[in-house]
């Protein structure tokens, strides 16, 4: 069987190896088996990421690194027959069919065992059977087994899959007392019939349903209810204390966090989810005391340039005439084009108007790259305005582009598979060439120009984006993450050495990558970028909720829900301000006293909801480890929340009162 290459393992084997896979013959199977091929198309650019992915039934594709660390507990020979328990996509049984002479695996799920046993047949794994059954049950028909491996964590070990095994065979298996706390265990068959035990370390997987399993739970789970709710941690407790209450985001007094703030010439405002009012609230009020109170001269955002333009005409009114451009009319729609942001932005145009010189008035920057083809079209039309010679080679150059205008990715993966057939010199040229005569342009128009470049640099950055995304999304995020902190760099350039920056993104984008387990991927981002270049010039700050609900997406480009936020797990941050009893409050973490600092340190499970969120697999789906008091300079916590407002058609296009929410 030939192993693909359209992705990059390189990488993936190694990071196995770092984190301690050494077994030859796991290592070899992980490198062997197309893990792109068990896992939707929509997700295969993540397919060597090391985290868990949602599938068909509410299920997940494991970790690979967890994979790799039970199938090398397992201890197993070429001559092993292995029961498998919770086939899934049907991975781990095709790892294991490359290890051992035979495999036999089950999945309660009827269309999920379908699925799997397809696609095995179609790989041509032919020392694979799948069962659909209760899998605590075990399959006496073909035991003993010499290894049994069990994906999913049940209350205890089941006697009936202990009884299966052969003399000197093991089991792997996640246990513990609650639905959401285990400890990986190997049990071993002893000559003498006895069992030993041993904890190889705490994990997380979905519930063993089953007759020797969890029963009756999935009413429960579906529900989100906390499962074993124990008393509240004194964590929990010094939290309340040292947490200063917000009455209400439009009364709060923010002084204790100006204060806090200081000297910063950053800070980073962040959120739990891309579709939570109070966030976008909170930030709008904290924005406009950095601005009124302390001299913060624009704001940047994780949203597309032209379409932040089009705000930033709005509030410093350089274009007053109807405009037929729609403005956020990419998917997510509704992360900009809310109430919440309208609001804010009414409020900074109100707020310029105050203001006499054109150069001092309040900015409105995106640091995303997505937005390819509009900034294409906004350089060629710049260009047409300044240069006529020079917008006609920006047409021959980023022609290159063009055929992939409707869906970029695919432009990606033709350059990948093409191999050097790619715009790389097209874009980079057009980049140049538009800094070389940086002089002769600015003077038309200094901040026409910022715009032209920019979108220059957007274009260049995002053809390279759109070609690592099938390499591994590790060196995409980061891509993306380098522009963002880049353009913020340029913009506090344009600015002066004196001005200073707000922004706004997602807790992934601005807590400190290197107190989470995105370091352990290599991955950094705009916070830990703003640490290494501005040290405690930069302040940020994070966002948290238990409950309520959020506007999201079931899947990429799908329709916007209103989407219930399950209550936190018992083991994460989220549980400690839930159990903290306040509804709202400011953690200050900078600034803590050293014992609450320290605890905080502690790592824990951290939730992060996008503009996907799917609650029934939100533990593999939604949280990832980190340390607290390491990630952020400052918490803020609303207990519930509620989603968006987001802009219908009822916004209407072009019309200034409504504008620039063209939807």
């Amino acid at each position: 069987m030939e192993t693909l290459t359209t992705y990059d393992k390189d990488a993936f084997m190694t990071l196995l190896k770092k984190r301690g896979i050494q077994d030859a013959a796991v290592l070899k199977a992980m490198a062997t088996v197309p893990r792109e091929r068990f896992v939707g198309m929509d997700l295969a650019e993540f397919a060597y990421d090391d985290s868990p992915l949602p599938i068909e039934e509410g299920q997940t594709i494991s970790q690979p690194y967890i994979v790799a660390l039970m199938l090398q507990a397992m201890q197993l020979m070429p001559d092993d027959t292995v029961l498998e328990i919770g086939t899934g996509s049907g991975y781990a049984a095709a790892v294991l069919s490359r290890i051992v002479k035979k495999v036999y695996t089950i999945e309660r799920h009827q269309s999920l065992a379908n699925i799997a046993r397809h696609r095995l047949q179609a790989l041509a794994y032919d020392n694979v059977e799948v069962l659909c059954g209760d899998g605590t049950l075990g399959w006496p028909e073909h035991a003993p087994f010499d290894a049994i491996v069990v994906t999913a964590g049940g209350p205890e070990i089941p006697h009936s899959l202990s009884s299966q095994l052969a003399p000197a065979g093991c089991l792997i298996i996640p246990a513990g007392p609650t639905l959401h706390q285990q400890q990986l265990l190997r049990l071993t068959r002893m000559a003498d019939g006895s069992m030993t035990v041993e904890e190889l370390g705490a994990v997380r997987f979905v519930p063993l349903i089953g007759e020797e399993g969890w029963q009756d739970v999935e009413q429960e789970l579906a529900s989100g209810l906390h499962i074993s709710s124990p008393k509240p941690e004194p964590l929990a407790e010094q939290i309340g204390k040292a947490a200063i209450h917000i009455p209400s985001i439009d009364t709060v007094n923010l002084d204790s966090l100006l204060d806090r703030i200081g000297d910063a010439r950053l800070v980073l405002l962040g959120e739990a989810t891309h579709g939570s009012a109070e966030f976008y609230e909170m930030r709008a009020r904290i924005s406009k005391e950095l601005i009124t109170r302390k001299g913060f001269n624009f704001i940047a955002v994780e949203a597309d340039w032209p379409d932040a333009a089009q705000i930033d005409h709005f509030i410093r009114e350089t274009r007053l005439e109807p405009t037929d451009e729609i403005t956020f009319s990419r998917f997510p729609t509704w992360m900009w084009a809310n109430r919440q942001v309208l609001e804010f932005v009414q409020w900074l145009r109100r707020h310029n108007r105050n203001i006499q010189s054109e150069g001092d008035k309040i900015g409105f920057y995106g640091l995303d790259l997505y937005s390819m083809y509009s900034s294409i079209n906004a350089v060629i039309s710049y260009l047409e305005q300044v240069d006529s010679k020079a917008a006609k080679e920006a047409r021959r150059r980023y022609g290159c582009l063009s055929p992939w205008e409707n869906d970029p990715a695919t432009y990606g993966r033709m350059a990948l598979l093409a191999r050097n057939g790619h715009c790389e010199p097209e874009v980079i040229s057009m980049l140049q060439d538009l800094l070389q005569k940086r002089l002769v342009y600015s003077r038309h128009d200094g901040r026409k120009f910022l715009d032209a470049v920019s979108n220059a640099r957007l274009v260049r950055n995002a053809e390279q984006y759109y070609r690592v995304m099938y390499q591994g999304s590790v060196r995409s995020w980061n891509l993306r993450d380098t522009h963002m902190f880049n353009t913020l760099q340029y913009l506090l350039e344009y600015h002066g050495t004196q001005s200073k920056a707000i922004v706004w993104a997602h807790n992934s984008h601005l807590g400190d990558a290197n107190a989470t387990e995105m370091s352990t991927r290599g991955e950094y981002n705009v916070g830990s970028l703003c640490r290494e270049k501005f040290a405690d010039g930069a302040y940020l700050i994070g966002f948290g909720t238990d409950h309520g609900t959020v506007a999201a997406a079931e899947d990429w480009g799908a329709p916007m829900e209103i989407k219930t936020v399950l209550p936190a797990r018992a083991d994460s941050y989220e549980r400690l301000c839930h159990d903290s009893g306040l509804d709202a409050f400011l953690l200050p973490l900078r600034h803590a006293n050293k014992k609450l600092s320290a605890a905080l340190k502690e790592i824990r499970l951290e939730r992060a909801i996008g503009v996907i969120y799917r609650p029934a697999t939100e533990v593999a789906s939604h949280y990832f480890t980190a340390s607290l008091s390491r990630q952020f300079d400052e918490y803020i916590w609303f207990d519930e929340t509620r989603a968006v407002d987001a802009l219908g058609p009822e916004a209407g296009p072009g019309m200034p009162e409504t504008f620039p929410f063209g939807l």
